[in-house]
């Protein structure tokens, strides 16, 4: 029995089988197809609120995507700003201010300077786009001063920085929520509604992954370079594994009736940033002489409760079109994406032959995705960023369970580390831990909530 086995379950009853709050959260309704019913007594809400006060810390380029996406949406009111440059700062206090609210306090005496926010502000949400090693610090204090707490990705990458937010969470009954936006893509949401439907048949096996040509990126002398490239030296795994694991776990019901049991995995050499550096920076650029540890290509095969294969990939190193290598089988069809095709057996017009995918959006389009506010936005990959904004928004004034949640979080963040052990023990097979504490067997599957 480990730490947190013998810890004392009882403070864990709050949230019960939280982890059930997916897209909406709740038991389908007889048809399958079904409104969201979200009275279930084993999801955690918090009590409802007018208005969502809200403090962002870190207001780069994504963060201000965050901003601006708040500032459109009813109940939204940014109250503070945090980041370590002074600068950004002002900008997003003008841009609110410009939007018509009151001029957010802002705070950046330090890269800490969010606990000075947390502690002495009135606030409902801590919403942070920060580098990976604060995401954990960040959430930890909103959530121990009282407030909600909301992070780009990954949550953690660390096995025991996921069970601290999982804790945490617990403790102070608050929401800890991963902002996982691919979640709320037009592909996957509709993958996620054929899923409900019983279109695909039963599920059998998924391909996903981040496969992203950021060479560039990180040897830029600002934004994500100024960090995301040091993962690359000294760490060998899958690191970055939601955006493409996350609607997939959606689909297969993990924390919900489904768990991932164990993965193993593998990486390639490291050859890509070396080689990058070499073709790209003068003669004396210290930037030629660092050295990688992480595999330009990593594979990383993940197996369900239930059965269900998951080939999980990760390339950010060399030259590649963009893609999230999309794949879903079931026993009556199959969906992909990059390109987004789909073939369903006795609906399909052409046995043996990819159907497009328009004519399914037409028919079976996740209702979200009917809403003209979402599809008319285009700030922050198009729809989705402002959906996911929306909908945790919504959830936190109508006082309902979150789309995503911390049990979320955690399982979808640790197989980055998972990934790791593997690798560097000849890809022997590692464990993943049940964050829910056995509460998935009883969680029910989602629904599928409407606009």
């Amino acid at each position: 029995m480990t730490r947190r086995d013998s810890a004392d379950l009882a403070r864990r009853d709050f949230l019960l089988a939280g982890a059930a709050a997916g897209l909406g959260a709740a038991a389908l309704s007889a048809t399958g197809l079904g409104e969201l019913s979200a009275q279930s007594p084993a999801l955690f809400r918090a009590p409802p609120m007018e208005w969502v006060r809200i403090g962002y810390v870190g207001v780069g380029g994504m963060g201000m995507v965050h901003v601006d996406n708040l500032l459109a949406i009813e109940g939204a009111e940014i109250h503070a700003v945090c980041d370590i440059v002074p600068e950004k700062v002002a900008a997003a206090q003008d841009k609110v201010e410009a939007a018509g609210q009151p001029r957010p306090r802002g705070f950046s005496a330090g890269p800490r300077d969010f606990e000075r926010m947390c502690a002495e502000m009135e606030l409902d949400l801590v919403y942070n786009a920060t580098p990976w090693e604060w995401h954990v610090p960040i959430c930890v204090a909103a959530m121990e001063n009282g407030k909600h707490a909301a992070t780009e990705v990954p949550a953690a990458y660390r096995v025991d920085d996921c069970w601290e937010l999982v804790e945490k969470a617990e403790k102070f009954q608050k929401h800890c929520v991963m902002m996982e936006n691919c979640c709320y893509d037009r592909l996957e949401m509709l993958m996620l509604h054929l899923t409900r439907l019983g279109l695909l048949g039963e599920l059998l096996h998924a391909e996903c992954g981040y496969l992203h040509d950021l060479r560039e990126i990180k040897f830029s002398t600002e934004g994500e370079g100024l960090w995301r490239r040091a993962h690359a030296m000294v760490r060998n795994g899958n690191l970055y594994p939601t955006h493409g694991l996350g609607p997939i776990a959606q689909c297969l019901d993990i924390n919900r009736g489904n768990q991932f049991d164990h993965l193993v995995s593998m990486s390639s050499p490291t050859r890509g940033l070396e080689r990058y550096a070499r073709e790209h920076f003068p003669e004396g650029d210290s930037r030629r002489r660092e050295k990688f540890k992480l595999g330009d290509v990593n594979v990383t095969l993940i197996q369900t409760r239930r059965g269900e294969t998951i080939y999980l990939g990760h390339n950010c190193d060399n030259p590649r079109p963009y893609s999230r290598g999309l794949v879903l089988q079931g026993t009556r069809g199959i969906v992909e994406g990059w390109p987004g095709r789909i073939y369903v057996e006795g609906k399909s017009p052409k046995p043996h032959r990819w159907d497009e995918l328009a004519p399914w959006y037409q028919e079976y389009e996740h209702p979200l995705w009917r809403s003209e506010q979402v599809r008319s936005a285009t700030g922050g990959h198009g729809g989705m960023d402002f959906l996911e904004d929306l909908r945790l928004i919504e959830c936190l004034r109508a006082g309902e369970p979150t789309d995503q949640n911390v049990y979320d979080a955690a399982a979808w963040s640790v197989v980055g580390p998972l990934s790791e052990q593997s690798v560097a023990h000849r890809s022997r097979p590692v464990e993943v831990p049940d964050f829910t504490r056995g509460r998935w067997k009883t969680t029910p599957p989602l629904g599928i909530i409407g606009a």
